[in-house]
This record gives C-alpha cells, sequence and structure tokens, in this order.
C-alpha cells in the first residue's frame, strides 16, 4: 500500500519520463547507462507512436475497481486519445496507477473493452496501489515489456514467479511493497526473471547477474511459472 508522502517526496521528483520516475537514488551510473537508455527509448516509443496513440492515462482517479475504469474518461496528454469506428482506444500502453484497487478482477474484459488491440498492450502501471498479489491476468498479455507494481501490498516474494511467463519483459518494479524487506529480494527476482533489463527504476548490472546466479546455485534456482490462462 502507498503512502501520501512518496507522492511529494523530494528524492521522487526528479524527473518523470514517460511513466518512469527517476529518483537521485536511481539515476545511472556510466555502467548502467545502455540498459537506462534502452528502458527511455521504448518509452518514447510508446508515447510517440503515431499507429497505436499515446498511453491511456487514468491515474489519480479514485478508481477502487475494474469495474469503474469504463466509467472514466482517459486524461488527455499532449496528443490526443484516438479511437477507432467503434469507439475502442488505439494504445499499447495503460496507466492505472495512483488508484485504490485492491484487485484485477474483470480486468481482462475492462481492457477488451477499453482497447481495440489488448493483445498488444506491452506497457502496464498498477503503481501506488493495495494490491496484494500478482494475478495471473497480467501474464496472459504476451507483449507486455513494462511493468509497474511499486507502492503496493504485496507480501509474499513468490508471487512473483508468475511473471516467468512473460517472455518479453524487460522493466519491472516492485519497491514500496512488503517483500522489499526479504534479504533475497534482489538475487531472487532476477534469478526468476533474468531478462530484465531494469528492475526498481535500476539498470541491472553484469554484477547483478552475476549475484543472482550465485544465490541460484547456492539456494536452488527458483521455478519458473507458467502463464494462466483467465476466462
Amino acid at each position: 500500500m502507498y503512502y501520501p508522502g512518496w507522492r511529494i517526496s523530494p528524492a521522487w521528483s526528479v524527473a518523470h519520463i514517460g511513466g518512469f520516475l527517476l529518483t537521485r537514488n536511481h539515476l545511472p551510473s556510466p555502467d548502467k547507462r545502455s540498459d537506462t537508455i534502452y528502458v527511455l527509448e521504448m518509452s518514447k516509443r510508446i508515447d510517440n507512436d503515431g499507429v497505436m496513440g499515446p498511453p491511456i492515462d487514468l491515474a489519480f482517479k479514485c478508481i477502487n475497481s475494474m469495474e469503474d475504469v469504463l466509467q472514466e474518461y482517459p486524461r488527455e496528454g499532449l496528443r490526443p486519445t484516438k479511437r477507432g469506428e467503434d469507439g475502442k482506444l488505439h494504445s499499447q500502453a495503460l496507466r492505472l496507477n495512483n488508484n485504490t484497487l485492491t484487485d484485477l478482477r474483470g480486468f481482462k474484459e475492462v481492457v477488451s473493452n477499453l482497447l481495440s488491440d489488448p493483445s498488444h498492450l506491452c506497457w502496464i502501471d498498477l503503481s501506488f496501489n493495495d494490491l496484494p498479489n500478482i494475478d495471473p491476468v497480467l501474464t496472459t498479455y504476451r507483449h507486455l515489456s513494462v511493468l509497474n507494481l511499486h507502492g503496493n501490498s504485496i507480501r509474499q516474494l513468490t508471487e512473483v514467479d508468475k511473471l516467468a511467463a512473460l517472455p518479453n519483459l524487460k522493466s519491472l518494479t516492485l519497491h514500496g511493497n512488503p517483500i522489499e524487506a526479504e534479504g533475497r529480494y534482489r538475487p531472487y527476482i532476477l534469478s526468476v526473471l533474468p531478462q530484465l533489463k531494469s528492475f526498481d527504476f535500476s539498470a541491472v548490472t553484469k554484477q547483478d547477474r552475476v549475484s543472482a546466479d550465485v544465490w541460484s546455485r547456492m539456494n536452488g534456482k527458483p521455478k519458473k511459472v507458467r502463464g494462466t490462462k483467465r476466462e
């Protein structure tokens, strides 16, 4: 669960680029810049995609459940949202951050009604809600490459195992959840998700990968979990 102070802390207000919050504590060192550039370039491509349209911004809407989403109008950015003849939105990115969601029941149905091509959703921001777990519905979006879950209420580190079913996931955030207090937090997650290029707004370095490999050898590599299809 998030705390209001997190929104206004000076350390968290350096820059906000395409959904990524870069803080003084997470600015990349020279050896991390290549992976960080990858993440920011991906953000730029989504924001500037003339075909699919800009991200669907439903942040700060006091949304309590997925049913509420269809009652809200996306916030307009520098570029207007695009809709097809059926009224559905053209976008590959969905921002539901800073709401009060406690579960994702109905997520797939709502997204299908909201987006013209939900199968190509590649960016989901669910940060600063009150989600206690990682819903398997997220693993049904095979093109998902950026997933923000920081500032929620996830307590079981093994919840991350579900995300191993996402082959294209490159950027993940989980800080601000209770699992961050686990001593094995970073090596465990990088063992489960070795394809990550960015974790908690910090580029994954060669040393991170070596540490994760050593940890997995000593503790047994976490078992990967296949995605679960939702009706």
